[in-house]
C-alpha cells in the first residue's frame, strides 16, 4: 500500500469518514405498517424455500396489511349498520 495514503478504519465500506447514517427500517422504507424484517426472517426459518429473495417479505406484508385492514374495514361497516339499524 501507499506509505503517503490515510485510509480511515471503520467507514463500512463508505468513502471517507464522514457522519454515519441512520439506518431505516425497510417497513418504513415501502410505508407499510407490518413488519417487513420479521416476516422475512420468518420465511427463513420456516424453510419455506431455499432462497427468500429481497422484494419477497416486502410483497407479503403489503398483502397481510392489505387483508388485515379489509377485514377491518368490513367488520367496522358491519358494526355500524348493527348499530343504526
Amino acid at each position: 500500500m501507499d506509505a503517503g495514503g490515510k485510509i480511515k478504519k471503520g467507514a463500512g465500506g463508505r468513502k471517507g469518514g464522514g457522519p454515519k447514517k441512520k439506518p431505516v427500517a425497510r417497513s418504513v422504507r415501502a410505508g407499510l405498517q407490518f413488519p417487513v424484517g420479521r416476516i422475512g426472517r420468518y420465511l427463513k426459518k420456516g424453510r419455506y424455500s431455499q432462497r427468500v429473495g429481497t422484494g419477497a417479505p416486502v410483497y407479503l406484508a403489503a398483502v397481510l396489511e392489505y387483508l388485515a385492514a379489509e377485514v377491518i374495514s368490513h367488520f367496522l361497516h358491519e358494526l355500524v349498520i348493527l348499530d343504526c339499524g
